[in-house]
């Protein structure tokens, strides 16, 4: 899973028992290299399916950028200003030298965006940052995300089918999530990250309830399932004009 040029065994177990801010500080410099990192093949399928049903959008903002993988996607679907947001500093300073020009980087909190971010943008992505919130934190960051929007713009992520008890990465998840709970349950700071938190059903009826109008649309990147549904579909959560 991790190149010879990625972090060692050591660098991620201090990173484990540090808080979430201070854990990706620590990892940034290497984070690149780890299978964490958003493969080039889903922005890929995001930024083709975004530009066949939508064209291209003013302005755009990256929630939790991390180290900047989907500025690139944004710049080249976005005619004007592109933002990317992160609590890491150490994140934002990678993807600073990723991208020197073209996209303003803001630290901030995305549970508080800054009020200078409100009713700025016309597409909001995020790329798997989401086991950082804890379900009852959704509604809080779904609010800022179409705070963030202006009307009529659209909040985007790729959402993976479930995963079947009888698969073996069904486990592995769960037994990452179980040993997280250990850990912040007996060590502090805690490590908000968790893979088994955003069911589709609650984040559908949170945004939602944040003033959203939801639809998906299949990735066919990534092909069907032999029940005939997408492997991962495209969720498109659109501010009211």
């Amino acid at each position: 899973m991790f190149t010879s040029q990625g972090p060692s065994l050591r660098e991620l177990a201090v990173q484990a028992l540090s808080s979430v801010e201070h854990g990706y500080d620590l990892l940034a410099p290497k984070f690149d290299r780890t299978p964490f990192r958003t493969p080039d093949r889903m922005l890929d399928a995001v930024e083709e399916t975004l530009a066949a049903r939508e064209g291209s959008f003013g302005s755009g903002l990256d929630v939790c950028c991390g180290t900047g993988a989907g500025l690139g996607m944004l710049r080249r679907l976005c005619r004007d200003r592109v933002t990317g947001v992160d609590l890491s500093a150490g994140m934002l300073a990678e993807a600073a030298r990723a991208h020197p020009e073209g996209v303003d980087l803001v630290r901030a909190d995305a549970l508080a965006l800054p009020g200078a971010l409100w009713g700025a943008y016309d597409l909001a992505v995020s790329f798997g940052a989401f086991g950082h919130f804890l379900p009852s934190q959704r509604p809080a960051l779904f609010a800022q995300v179409h705070r963030a929007l202006r009307p009529g713009g659209v909040f985007a992520f790729p959402v993976g089918a479930p995963i079947p008890p009888t698969h073996p990465l069904w486990w592995a998840v769960a037994g990452f999530d179980a040993a997280m709970r250990v850990r912040n349950a007996v060590w502090r700071p805690p490590f908000v990250m968790y893979y088994r938190t955003f069911p589709f059903g609650p984040v559908r009826a949170d945004l939602q309830a944040a003033g959203f109008r939801v639809e998906t649309v299949p990735l066919e990147h990534f092909g069907y399932r032999e029940d005939g549904t997408p492997r991962w579909r495209l969720l498109l959560a659109r501010k009211g004009a």
